[in-house]
């Protein structure tokens, strides 16, 4: 029998169904029970919740745009070209955006279609984050865990749009699933494949999917009791095979002569290895990294283009609390205790996934909110099992009883404290009845728990404090998810947030401005003149609107915050030369080729300056002979 299906403990000891002919395992493995019924119940609710009411304001348009490019042809594919003629890449690796492109090149493109692949993967998470916590925990704390992650706001926002967080975080719980069944059966290839599943989720996310590798390291070196020698072979074994399926794509595309892939945003020197550790990786821990761009012409503050600013609090408040730290401090207090417990490796697997993101997320610079959904699984898999400590003492000694019955009496009070705070905090827009409710619960979970510990048959009330503790801590993210749905909203938004953030973060994405972007593409197309590109526009922030809505090319000057050598003068004066373009829209800036645009093109409109639309012709390129 495969040890990976194996629910049980860490001795590996297989079911009485390993006696029986294959069929019958077969038939027993999927005959419907009570858990698997309430666990298909939480992943349709959670599909459900991903994908309801989605329209093109649901997505992200610069990811947009790639896609649709992408999808274009085989070659934009495989480098993950931003625009359609392949002249610069998507800032990120195209590992998240590779799913969704080939879901367009089957459907065509549509929003659905884009998001689809964000639905079944956040589903997909829900289901494998259930079978690692069973794995190595049992029914009850997998049945909570799974229904924790359906239920985190930061989770539902995710998965309801087109960002690569979705991806990275269904294969880092596959990396810890294979990691729980490693510890079952002590097999290399459990090892081996949770390195392909980190590499692969470093294709997603790049750097922040490397957090998790020594908590899954430390977790098999503390819980099997093999050699030490033996142990520390297969995960270095493991180790190297992450690195290399990490590093694998972006070896290819070093290797690949620059004249023959599109240039790589995010970089000064055309380098994906610059891309993913500088750009996207360490350069982020400083001011400096910060990105300072006009978008359309509008600029935004530091706070909106990067979060929060960087604080040792900064993940359980405001927004960011309101989509993800309802459950950071109790997920915190249990996964530290538990490490104490003779189920460590369990607790190491998840407690070192979860504590390396915080400090992370708490340190960096850019700071989105929809990032901490990555934070969603290891308190999910923690409070699961913390709620079936509590469960699995209910026979034990009356000593025990009240410690772990006092102590989940605390961790419940605090964290609906903290979360009726969070809804009245920062100008927070919550239903009236939520905190009341929330109290109420807490009163009765309490009364509850008291009444377990001084009653001889306390079965059925610790069942009950149970119950009504869960429903107390979940019911206010649960409502904000719930929220998040029924309003049409995504990863942009967070849990009762006013209306004034609200708009202000749609300004940041274009959303706004998007049918505006559609509406104005006939004026444009026009006055292309028969040129192969529309035209040449400064970022590919300001690109993406027109590129998403017509899959045609309008060259990005600069890459996505308009800093890259992409293209050079020089380029642009040959493309003019060759009559790639026409049409050039300046939206500001003091970059050289703007100067330079604004000078050899002509103004189209009132007055003058380097703001505006401008045409370019032949003869205004130098040495055109024109």
């Amino acid at each position: 029998m495969d040890p990976s299906l194996v629910i049980g403990g860490l001795d590996g000891r297989h079911g009485s169904a390993e006696t029986g002919d294959r069929s019958e395992r077969l038939v027993d493995r999927f005959r419907p029970t009570i858990p698997r019924i309430l666990l298909f119940l939480i992943a349709g609710l959670a599909g459900l919740s991903y994908a309801w009411g989605i329209s093109q304001d649901a997505l992200e348009p610069f990811y947009a745009a790639a896609v649709r490019s992408m999808s274009a042809n085989w070659h934009n594919f495989f480098f993950g070209s931003f625009d359609p003629a392949g002249t610069v890449t998507l800032d990120k690796l195209p590992g998240a955006f590779w799913i969704q492109a080939l879901s367009v090149r089957v459907f065509g493109y549509h929003t659905w279609a884009i998001v689809l692949p964000q639905v079944i993967e956040g589903v997909l998470s829900v289901l494998v984050l259930y079978r690692a916590v069973n794995r190595l925990r049992g029914t009850t704390a997998a049945l909570v865990a799974a229904f924790v992650l359906a239920a985190s706001p930061a989770v539902v926002g995710l998965d309801r749009g087109n960002i690569a967080d979705t991806a990275m975080t269904l294969f880092l719980v596959l990396a810890a699933d294979a990691v729980s069944a490693a510890l079952v059966s002590g097999r290399q290839r459990y090892l081996v494949y949770a390195g392909v599943w980190v590499g692969i989720a470093f294709q997603a996310k790049m750097l922040e999917a490397w957090l998790v590798l020594p908590a899954f390291g430390l977790a098999y070196l503390f819980g099997r009791k093999d050699r030490w020698a033996h142990k520390l072979r297969q995960v270095v074994v493991a180790g190297l095979v992450a690195a290399v399926v990490s590093l694998s794509w972006m070896t290819v595309v070093t290797l690949t002569p620059a004249h023959d892939r599109p240039y790589v945003d995010g970089s000064q020197n055309n380098s994906i290895y610059e891309q993913v550790f500088v750009y996207d990786g360490f350069g982020r821990t400083n001011q400096q990294a910060a990105f300072q761009q006009f978008l359309g012409g509008i600029h935004l503050s530091p706070e909106v283009l990067n979060g929060p600013s960087p604080a040792w609090n900064r993940l359980v408040q405001g927004e960011l609390g309101r989509d993800t730290g309802w459950l950071l401090p109790a997920a915190l207090a249990v996964g530290v205790g538990g490490l104490f417990t003779r189920r460590r490796s369990y607790f190491i697997i998840w407690t070192g996934w979860l504590a390396p993101m915080v400090m992370v997320f708490s340190d960096v610079f850019i700071m989105h909110a929809y990032y901490s959904a990555a934070l969603a699984p290891p308190m999910a898999a923690i409070l699961g099992a913390g709620v079936a400590s509590l469960w699995e003492s209910r026979t034990g000694m009356r000593s025990v009883v009240m410690r772990r019955c006092g102590a989940a009496g605390l961790v419940v009070a605090g964290t609906v404290g903290y979360g009726i705070w969070l809804t009245r905090s920062s100008g927070a827009v919550a239903p009236t009845w939520l905190g009341p409710l929330a109290a109420s619960l807490v009163v009765a979970a309490v009364l509850l728990l008291v009444a377990s510990v001084a009653v001889r048959s306390r079965q059925w009330l610790l069942v009950m404090a149970l119950i009504a503790g869960t429903v107390a801590i979940l019911v206010i993210p649960a409502t904000g998810a719930v929220v998040l749905a029924s309003d049409h909203q995504g990863f942009s938004n967070t849990p009762f947030e006013s209306r004034k953030t609200t708009a202000l973060y749609d300004a940041l994405l274009g959303l706004s401005s998007a049918k505006q972007s559609a509406s104005i593409l006939p004026i444009f197309e026009k006055l292309q003149m028969g040129s192969p590109y529309v035209m040449a526009v400064y970022t590919s922030a300001v690109a993406s609107e027109f590129i998403s809505a017509s899959g045609k090319e309008f060259l990005p000057i600069g890459g996505f915050t308009g800093s890259i050598p992409e293209p050079t003068i020089s380029q642009l004066e040959g493309m003019i030369r060759a009559n790639k373009f026409h049409l050039v829209l300046l939206t500001g800036g003091h970059d050289p080729r703007l100067t330079w645009l604004a000078h050899h093109c002509q103004h189209l409109g009132p007055g003058g300056g380097s703001f505006g639309l401008f045409t370019c012709q032949p003869a205004d390129a130098p040495g055109s002979g024109g």
